[in-house]
């Protein structure tokens, strides 16, 4: 379980730079991965974005400052690196919902955020229905956007991207590059570099690539398989926090950071609900070798 020793070491690093500057490739660093996939699987192990967790936490901070201590407005919102008092009046605002000078008046309700500390937790109930299998290279063809960095505008991206390549008709063109495995229309998380990751829809093929189309090469590794039935949305990206909450503690692998894939029906509109897969990379823990 080292990758939730280093998670919480990245977290440790946060806290104790709430009032100065908090470097992303430095937390992503301690964690053993990208900034990315750093962000990424924050996101979904927390339940809210990177970069909202950190402004709830020194907001709770500047919060309780501004209780105990006489500081000026601006001294405290330079602390939390805020050079404007507009800005930080509105980050104040959009976690406590009143005004800085307002917090000073006796009988203010505020709200606390306390640190985020990453355990093993023992959770019973629902099954998740997986598969571990070994796959050599593999080649997607298909549409892109750029994702972002902070993983909440990505959500709220991706679902528009769908539609909007629904609303095109390039589900039909996707769907006639299928011939490899996996098979169905694919959305793909892909890495490359700073600056450089993008949310694919397309096709797994050994076909050439269309005209303004794309082509990503994907590693041969082994590969976790989680199935799904139901609504789409819901599903895979519950997948993705039972599998870094609750599979990947206990499974003696670690992630791999390879793209990840889910895998919908070949269908000539944007799929919905039905049978889906999520392929997510791993490989073997060291630690528990």
């Amino acid at each position: 379980m080292e990758w939730l020793k280093q998670l919480s070491a990245a977290i440790d690093y946060i806290e104790d730079h709430l009032d100065s500057d908090i470097s992303y490739e430095e937390a992503a660093g301690i964690a053993g991965c990208s900034v990315f996939y750093f962000q990424r699987i924050f996101s979904y192990v927390a339940g809210i974005s990177l970069s909202e967790y950190i402004r709830r936490r020194r907001m709770t901070q500047a919060a309780f400052e501004l209780q105990r201590t006489g500081a000026k407005v601006i001294d405290i919102a330079l602390k939390y690196g805020y050079t404007s008092p507009t800005s930080f009046n509105r980050a104040f605002q959009s976690v406590h919902h009143i005004t800085p000078a307002a917090a000073r008046s006796a009988g203010s309700t505020l709200k606390a955020y306390p640190a985020i500390h990453f355990t093993v937790q023992v959770t019973g109930g629902k099954a998740m229905a997986y598969y571990i299998t070994e796959k050599q290279p593999m080649r997607m063809v298909g549409v892109r956007i750029p994702l972002a960095e902070d993983m909440e505008e990505n959500q709220r991206m991706i679902p528009g991207f769908w539609k909007s390549v629904s609303d095109s008709g390039l589900f039909d063109q996707i769907s006639a590059l299928s011939d490899r495995d996996p098979g169905g229309i694919l959305g793909v998380s892909v890495y490359e570099g700073p600056q450089q990751f993008f949310y694919y829809i397309g096709a797994s093929t050994d076909t050439a690539v269309p005209e303004g189309m794309y082509a990503v090469e994907i590693p041969s590794a082994t590969w976790a398989v989680f199935e799904n039935e139901g609504r789409f949305k819901e599903n895979v990206q519950r997948v993705f926090r039972r599998f870094y909450t609750e599979w990947l503690p206990f499974s003696g692998y670690v992630y791999a950071g390879l793209p990840d894939i889910e895998v919908y029906p070949v269908c000539d509109e944007r799929p919905v609900s039905g049978h889906s897969e999520v392929w997510i990379g791993i490989r073997k823990d060291r630690e528990g070798a």
